[in-house]
């Protein structure tokens, strides 16, 4: 498979679900590995905001391959039970090839959305000094949070502003628990 043909891949089996998860997913553990490296200097905190977006992000692509691809044997063998088929059966069927495609597909897009959802928190410290980059994340961590959340509110017809609020309590509450947790030790 070529670059391209991966990229058109990749767009075919596009699923919002995954990307807003991701997202939210790296916003938010960023924030609070931000929010507690914030002892130190800034660059002790820009590394530790991308190691550990990196390694969440990699950690969802692993989590959602593992429990989807269970998910796909578990209805696959359900299929073959009801079917009265050996295991295995059903294995080299086009529904069950497409499905192990499709988690690996909703996995590679839940870890991408969780670095890049990652990394938002952390563009301040480029830019500003430390106590102004840390307000700036939670401001733009909580934001970002309040526009999924008119999104996500918009998609299931509730609600936009009652759906963006409790997002941004979250994020509020993500950060106020970091902060907590950052002074006490």
């Amino acid at each position: 498979m070529n670059l391209g043909e991966i990229k058109r891949h990749l767009l075919e089996n596009f699923d919002i679900r995954y990307v807003i998860r991701g997202i939210i997913d790296g916003s938010l553990s960023s924030l609070g590995v931000i929010i507690g490296a914030s002892g130190g200097d800034t660059s002790l905190i820009i590394t530790a905001g991308v190691g550990g977006g990196v390694a969440n992000g990699i950690s969802n692509v692993l989590g959602a391959l593992t429990a989807e691809r269970a998910i796909v044997e578990s209805v696959r063998m359900s299929q073959e039970k009801a079917l009265l088929k050996e295991e295995g059966y059903l294995k080299s069927s086009l529904a069950y090839r497409e499905a192990l495609n499709r988690t690996r597909i909703s996995g590679i897009w839940d870890g991408i959305s969780t670095t890049f959802g990652s990394i938002i928190p952390i563009t301040p410290f480029f830019l500003f000094p430390k106590d102004v980059a840390i307000f700036l994340a939670v401001v733009i961590t909580t934001t970002l949070l309040f526009v999924l959340g008119v999104y996500i509110g918009k998609l299931s017809r509730e609600n936009i502003v009652i759906s963006g609020f409790k997002m941004a309590v979250t994020g509020l509450l993500v950060a106020l628990i970091s902060f907590i947790i950052e002074s006490m030790l």
